[in-house]
């Protein structure tokens, strides 16, 4: 039996990112819709094919096909457009769990996302690596789609 001492700063993640998207705030909830669904890419371009079901308790989910895949979490909050919140173990395969949450808000000439990313339990050092720029990755992605299908705004 092997026991190892933890302290809270072990056990916790937080990451918050912004970024401001030259778009309504109806383009860039719809394109968030997307990007965390059906056009999910990993950062090298390489598709991730996710699913989510848009609605309280909705699933979000990697759909491997013929009923494989792996949860990542359930939507805690949906308040179209200016929220979006999971809650789950995301990408790790462990005893973690994560709360993610998407604040939009209008801003002069588009739209702001406020985004949060707050986890508990034990948590590979590689996931705590490549969360930051996974995830800014993401947002950029929302961003491009949203200013593409609002070009009024861009």
């Amino acid at each position: 039996m092997v026991l190892s001492a933890s302290t809270a700063n072990d056990l916790t993640m937080s990451i918050t990112q912004e970024i401001r998207v030259n778009a309504s705030l109806d383009a860039t909830f719809a394109a968030l819709l997307e990007q965390i669904g059906p056009h999910n890419e990993f950062e090298y371009g390489k598709p991730m094919p996710m699913k989510i079901e848009a609605r309280p308790g909705g699933r979000w989910y990697r759909d491997l096909g013929n009923d494989n895949g792996h949860l990542w979490g359930h939507v805690q909050a949906i308040k179209r457009p200016t929220l979006l919140e999971i809650t789950g173990p995301l990408f790790m395969s462990n005893a973690a769990v994560s709360n993610v949450q998407y604040r939009l808000a209008p801003v002069d000439g588009g739209t702001l996302i406020t985004f949060k990313h707050s986890a508990m339990g034990p948590i590979p050092e590689e996931h705590r690596t490549g969360v930051q720029t996974g995830w800014a990755h993401m947002l950029d992605c929302v961003r491009r789609a949203a200013e593409k299908a609002d070009p009024k705004r861009s």
